[in-house]
């Protein structure tokens, strides 16, 4: 899918127009309004890109998700390299962290882009335009889901894009007021996206569904979740990769294996556009796969990168030694250099953030033809819901909510056996455990272990520093409170 950029207007709260102190003192090329824009195909067509565009700022939320959680520490150069990070990986995180203040600004930037097209979706009639409005719902859905997630009550606006000075007047809705918004999006988005996206990167009808069915879970809505997800398994367009002819489940993380059979929805990078500190939400590339990398490397496979992001030795052991997800997951460079002759330096020696000795494999930068600056051009794609996801997501509803564990076993036992593991034939509370564990160890370094602690009310038992209910959400960033006047408190400890 064509990425380029269409800079739209933003609320307050979310980020500004240019990407460059150097742009701002320019006089911008053009200037979009609901007047001027939204009179042809072509108009919608590029607002849904711009849309789409937002969802590669999303490497935050992924990279700083594992962060947050006992799955990582934040590493780096040092203690302080990245602070924001360091300070939610010892969970000492503030108002003023502008790491956070990034989650807040790409998501809502995300939520405004998609809120302005469907607030202008009765300009002008055109064959396909129910199928743009549609993904646009999804996309809303989608940002203010992540919101939800990280932030708790957020402010919400139905009938389109906020505009300056709401922030005054429009309340944070109520957790439950969010999620309906956002069921409810995702519902007359179902009712209108095509089974089979029309081009690669785009949602289909099942994303949305997998997406609403991993709703309807955060809310403990058993039932409601199964259907969704039961839907999007029966719907036969899906299977775990590595289960059929030619297909190596170790190279699911491959350039390869992108937009594979195991993709229900994908965010789409690309390497061929330079990128810079001064914009990083700019970048068409992952900046979390540079920022993952190795510090120092030199070598075969991989590119060098920052350091951050390093799975921890308890992570590590988890992992059974069959486990085939051991290999796909974790990369121990000191194994990796005495096989290879590889190279590398070592940064932060923190006990509590720094160096392990492992890196997120997943997402580590394998070699390429991206443009400069290399480390923040990667064209790793995110996997967002991934079908193993899905089953994953089923069995869980299917057992917590009393409904048919031996569906929920059905669902393990697939991404079990993919992974060469025996299956299980644990009930009730062990069978719980089971999907909880194989969970984290299948998603391990895809940002999802902090939020599904949260949700099962485990987070305090496993991550050191946090403190329920305080850490359950994150601090409103102190610009948005100061903006508010008072219209927005500050969630509860912060």
């Amino acid at each position: 899918m064509k990425t380029y950029k269409i800079y739209l207007s933003l609320f307050i709260t979310t980020l500004l127009v240019s990407c460059s102190d150097d742009f701002v003192q320019e006089e911008p090329p053009f200037q979009v309004t609901s007047g001027s824009f939204f009179q042809s195909e072509t108009d919608f067509n590029n607002a849904l890109i711009g849309a789409y565009d937002l969802t590669q700022a999303t490497y935050v939320n992924v990279i700083l998700g594992e962060i947050a959680s006992d799955n990582t520490h934040a590493g780096g150069e040092s203690a302080t390299d990245v602070v924001g990070w360091q300070q939610v990986d010892r969970m000492e995180h503030t108002p003023i962290n502008d790491n956070i203040d990034d989650v807040w600004d790409f998501n809502f930037a995300g939520v405004q882009r998609a809120a302005f097209i469907i607030e202008n979706q009765d300009n002008i009639d055109f064959d396909g335009k129910a199928q743009i409005i549609a993904e646009a719902r999804f996309l809303r859905a989608y940002f203010n889901f992540e919101l939800v997630k990280w932030f708790g009550p957020i402010p919400i606006k139905p009938e389109g894009q906020f505009q300056l000075g709401e922030e005054l007047s429009i309340p944070r809705s109520p957790v439950e007021e969010v999620y309906a918004f956002i069921e409810d999006d995702l519902q007359l988005a179902i009712a209108d996206l095509a089974p089979q996206a029309p081009q690669v990167g785009r949602a289909s009808k099942a994303a949305a569904q997998a997406l609403l069915g991993k709703v309807f879970l955060y809310q403990d809505k058993f039932d409601l979740s199964a259907q969704q997800l039961q839907v999007v398994i029966d719907s036969g367009q899906f299977h775990l990769f590595g289960t059929q002819a030619g297909e190596d489940f170790l190279n699911l993380f491959e350039f390869s294996a992108e937009n594979g059979p195991e993709s229900v929805f994908e965010v789409q990078y690309s390497g061929d556009q330079g990128a810079g500190f001064e914009c990083l939400q700019c970048s068409e590339g992952n900046v979390a796969v540079g920022f993952s990398g190795v510090r120092g490397y030199n070598g075969p496979v991989y590119e060098s990168g920052f350091g951050f992001n390093l799975p921890t030795q308890e992570t590590v052991d988890a992992f059974a030694d069959n486990d085939l997800r051991k290999e796909l997951s974790i990369l121990d460079i000191e194994a990796w250099a005495a096989d290879t002759g590889a190279t590398f330096t070592i940064g932060n020696q923190d006990p509590v953030t720094g160096h392990t000795g492992f890196y997120n494999k997943k997402y580590l930068p394998r070699e390429n033809d991206n443009l400069p600056d290399a480390n923040l051009t990667h064209p790793n794609n995110y996997r967002a819901i991934r079908y193993a996801d899905v089953l994953l997501m089923a069995a869980e509803a299917y057992n917590r909510g009393g409904i048919n564990d031996d569906l929920a076993r059905q669902y393990l036992n697939q991404v079990r056996q993919r992974a060469g593991l025996q299956p299980v034939n644990s009930s009730g509370a062990d069978l719980l455990n089971n999907i909880y564990n194989d969970r984290r160890l299948e998603l391990m370094g895809e940002g999802h272990r902090f939020f599904d602690l949260v949700r099962t009310d485990r987070a305090s038992q496993f991550i050191d520093g946090f403190e329920a209910p305080k850490n359950n959400v994150f601090p409103i960033p102190l610009e948005e409170i100061q903006f508010s006047q008072g219209n927005w408190e500050q969630n509860l400890g912060y």
